[in-house]
């Protein structure tokens, strides 16, 4: 995602955005890098409850860490190889709470929804995937791709909510897509009514909390136009926003910026913010090493730890949407496509 500078982001998908002059489209104890931002709780152990009619809700409830995925096979993998000191730095990866990024194909979404909901099933936490396959999808950068058409996006996101039931889960709905409609670089009403539509039809779940994506602080610096968009997208329906989803931008900045598009919106809209790879912050030029500095930065650390006990006005969960260790793109010679697990990269954010 980008700075004020035009933005662009770098998904954690297999593929990414791009981002002018800014960045970018749990573990064992996690360790935040210095951020202003007062060091937030951990997540609490209940699970996710109803009060009586109401729906389950993110904040306050206890996060589903997958066991499934790269990093915990690295992991392994390290320990049978006898690298321990590497296998407990991955660690601090592999055992925070997640986001599952679904992409999948029509025909296979559902199934992919139900496989993550089932696995969390029995661990009483509360799974967060990302919904991630509008049409045009990363404006066809580094994680381009998505749906043909708008009929296609329909069905999945049909086919995705059936694949959710009546299990609580939380969804992160298209990151970048609300801001890349403002950059002109896909039909902005269409794209708007699109999202509108798949707010719509996970809340109709009845167990689902929806976050419209709002991209970061340094993209759509003007929160009066952001606002606009996102009721356009059906923001009003949705249970708030999420901010930084693959950047480095410090938590400090998000805060700020998520209650002044708060307040635009009328002052009572919630977010979340994506804390995985922010513990340095971002890299405040617009190249470094021959590359954008969104996509795979040097010297960044992990963030503060996911909450959803974050102490903090309006602020539902710090969350790591983007998975540490995950290349943003092939950005650079001998960088891995978007999406792709890239344990050198995943050590050098856990740190020493």
């Amino acid at each position: 995602m980008l700075f004020s500078l035009p933005r662009w982001s770098v998904l954690a998908l297999p593929t990414v955005a791009l981002l002018l002059v800014s960045a970018g489209c749990g573990r064992p104890e996690a360790r935040p890098a210095p951020d202003s931002t007062p060091e937030p709780g951990t997540a609490t152990s209940a699970g996710p409850t109803r009060s009586g009619d109401a729906p389950v809700r993110l904040a306050g409830a206890k996060l589903f860490v997958d066991p499934t995925g790269a990093a915990a096979e690295q992991v392994t993998a390290w320990e049978n190889a006898g690298r321990t000191d590497d296998a407990d730095r991955i660690r601090r990866i592999s055992e925070q709470p997640a986001a599952v990024w679904i992409t999948d194909p029509t025909a296979q979404v559902q199934s992919a929804v139900d496989a993550v909901l089932t696995r969390a099933a029995g661990s009483g936490g509360m799974p967060v995937l990302v919904a991630y396959h509008i049409p045009g999808r990363d404006c066809g950068s580094f994680s381009g791709g998505g749906a043909p058409d708008g009929d296609d996006y329909r069905t999945w996101i049909r086919n995705f909510a059936a694949g959710i039931g009546s299990r609580p889960v939380t969804v992160i709905v298209e990151p970048d897509a609300v801001a890349h409609s403002l950059d002109d670089c896909a039909d902005g009403d269409d794209r708007l009514a699109l999202l509108a539509d798949a707010v719509a039809v996970l809340k109709q779940t009845g167990t689902a909390q929806v976050y419209l994506d709002a991209g970061h602080p340094r993209w759509v610096r003007d929160v009066s136009r952001l606002s606009r968009a996102l009721r356009a997208a059906g923001i009003e329906q949705a249970d708030g926003f999420t901010l930084n989803v693959s950047n480095f931008i410090r938590t400090s900045e998000n805060v700020d910026y998520g209650r002044r598009l708060s307040d635009a919106l009328g002052g009572r809209t919630r977010f979340v913010v994506d804390t995985s790879r922010n513990g340095a912050g971002p890299v405040e030029r617009a190249t470094v090493d021959g590359g954008p500095a969104w996509c795979n930065p040097p010297g960044r650390r992990l963030g503060a730890a996911p909450t959803t006990s974050a102490g903090l006005d309006r602020v539902d969960a710090l969350l790591w949407i983007k998975r540490p260790g995950e290349s943003d793109g092939a950005c650079r010679p001998g960088e891995p496509p978007a999406g792709r697990w890239w344990s050198d990269y995943a050590l050098r954010l856990a740190g020493d």
